[in-house]
């Protein structure tokens, strides 16, 4: 069951939307639609042997939603995996027994053994490259250098690259609790570089805790061997603890850490930690973290690093996902605070600035690109001196050629790209399209003669009428008046709806109600009503999952307009 699953995208046609119900819909309120749409596409009311056809399909689709929907079983089962899920086989003999809570913990169930193959074949690879960049001639260069003292002419500033570190791993899952990892790394500072190669095994000993067993060798420093358990001890507290041992011409080096973290509170977390060896130190912290802030408070005590830290992000609820973070470091080696920005620039990348401004390592930018499992990280040492014009340059750079490239480069790509996107969505549902579109004008056709009906009743009550309905893309902004609108009439389907001088529809894709079809897919969609009602005219424009319910004063269009 689980394998018919995974071969198949879960094709999940509407039948809440065909229903016109609510997703928390009452057998009362699906009895009640259900009747109304059986009226409507009976075949015993049509003669025509062309209409009694269609109204044949459209009344068996009424039928099967219904029958679904009101099947607690498979309304669960719907629920979760769509109109597919209820043609594998096997549910009608186990699933049948049990309760729409039982069929999700068996859902759960599954999910969680599909994770678990996905994550053997996985080999999750992770890598970072860091170029250090020296451009501190651009500020702290001489008025009259010693080559124009002795004759020679001034230059550009000379900007080099000081240094660079590439590191990559990889995770090769051996069974569901065996985990190997393997990682190395290059480095070069200043004509000096180095690397080494590290192999660990991890074991998840239990739902509690794991193991992890490591050896690492190099140029730079001799083998070592190390070990790191992690454990729950409570529901809100764990602890890890790492050892280790460097073997060297000296002789052995050991080494420990340990930490112990607590929830202590829904969003927060503390940290104490304890370090014994070549730097040995204490420090503890507290880290809150909600939907729109960061707040961490360190302190730590050590040989030979002992600062005081604070920082504060805040994070933008907006489509990219834009954080601005500032922090002060303050200790034995000196201050330096800390403001930068980051925004996500497509769906996989996110780019960040940072400017370092402290005593006494000058000033600094740091910018980072983040793209899937891949970092880029560029350090530009600008200059050793608090001179504000590094600070003013550091801070507005970035900015400014950020956004042109946003503007220049950027979203035309991404304008690009999902035109290209939406193009192959449309080549591949053509013929979807096309049978929806077929079936919706069936299904006006057998709407006629119960709109005419409607009509009547609510023109005798000065009730509600509606003059035009459009559904599909509108371009409302004027920044796009080169994209064209695709629209379909829906006047007669919405009219059909009417029930008692009202209309409501539910908070569902309204591709899915009778008489509809979806014009543009893989498009935001509205639907755009004019409407009289007590012979006053209205105007609404809803969205594609919005509620929507008439008549409303608000709606009424002003005489001035």
């Amino acid at each position: 069951m689980a394998a018919a699953l995974e071969e198949d995208e879960i094709d999940n046609d509407d039948y809440y939307s065909l229903l016109n119900v609510r997703r928390e819909a009452t057998q009362e309120e699906l009895k009640a639609s259900y009747r109304r749409l059986c009226m409507l596409y009976h075949p015993d009311k049509h003669r025509d042997p062309e209409l009694k056809r269609q109204a044949e399909q459209l009344f068996n689709l009424v039928h099967q939603a219904y029958e679904v929907l009101s099947d607690p079983q498979a309304r669960a089962i719907y629920d979760i995996y769509g109109k597919r899920g209820l043609d594998v086989e096997g549910w009608e003999v186990v699933e049948r027994k049990r309760t729409p809570a039982e069929i999700r913990e068996e859902y759960e169930r599954l999910q969680s053994e599909r994770e678990e193959r996905r994550l053997q074949q996985r080999t999750n690879p992770k890598g970072m490259i860091t170029v250090g960049i020296d451009a501190t001639d651009l500020f702290d260069h001489y008025e009259e250098t010693y080559d124009e003292i002795s004759g020679g002419g001034g230059g550009l500033p000379h900007i080099e690259i000081n240094k660079m570190h590439i590191s990559q791993s990889i995770e090769a899952p051996l069974t569901t609790s065996d985990t190997a990892i393997l990682s190395g790394s290059l480095s070069t500072h200043n004509g000096n570089g180095g690397g080494n190669i590290n192999v660990a095994l991890r074991r998840v000993t239990s739902e509690k805790g794991w193991g992890e067993f490591e050896f690492e060798a190099g140029d730079t420093a001799g083998p070592a061997l190390g070990m790191k358990i992690f454990r729950n001890l409570t529901s809100r507290c764990f602890t890890t603890a790492q050892c280790s041992m460097q073997f060297s011409s000296g002789g052995i080096r050991p080494g420990l850490t340990t930490i112990l973290a607590r929830h202590l509170d829904k969003n927060t977390m503390g940290y104490l930690q304890w370090r014994w060896g070549t730097q040995s130190s204490m420090n503890t912290s507290v880290v809150r973290n909600t939907k729109s802030s960061h707040f961490t408070f360190a302190v730590q005590l050590g040989i030979p690093n002992t600062f005081v830290m604070m920082s504060y992000q805040y994070k933008f609820q907006d489509d990219d996902q834009t954080k601005i973070r500032g922090s002060v470091k303050s200790g034995f080696f000196g201050t330096v605070v800390e403001y930068g920005a980051e925004t996500k620039i497509s769906r996989h990348s996110v780019l960040g600035a940072t400017v370092s401004v402290g005593v006494p390592l000058g000033v600094s930018l740091k910018i980072k690109l983040n793209r899937a499992s891949q970092t880029y990280l560029f350090p530009i040492h600008l200059t050793e001196q608090l001179l504000p014009s590094a600070v003013f340059y550091a801070t507005v750079g970035p900015l400014v050629f950020y956004l042109a490239i946003q503007r220049l480069v950027i979203k035309p790509y991404l304008r690009a790209q999902q035109e290209q996107e939406l193009e192959k969505q449309r080549e591949s549902s053509a013929s979807d399209i096309a049978k929806k579109k077929q079936e919706a004008e069936a299904a006006v056709l057998l709407m006629q003669e119960s709109v005419r009906r409607i009509i009547e009743a609510e023109e005798s009550r000065m009730g509600l009428i509606i003059l035009n309905a459009w559904y599909g893309k509108f371009v409302t902004d004027n920044s796009r008046k080169h994209e064209r609108a695709r629209v379909i009439d829906v006047t007669v389907p919405l009219q059909c709806l009417v029930k008692d001088s009202k209309l409501i529809l539910t908070e569902a894709s309204k591709a899915g109600l009778p008489g509809f079809y979806d014009p543009c897919v893989g498009e935001e969609k509205g639907l755009k009503v004019l409407y009289q009602f007590r012979g006053v005219m209205h105007q609404v424009l809803s969205g594609d999952t919005e509620a929507l319910r008439i008549p409303k004063q608000s709606h009424r269009i002003d005489n001035d307009s």
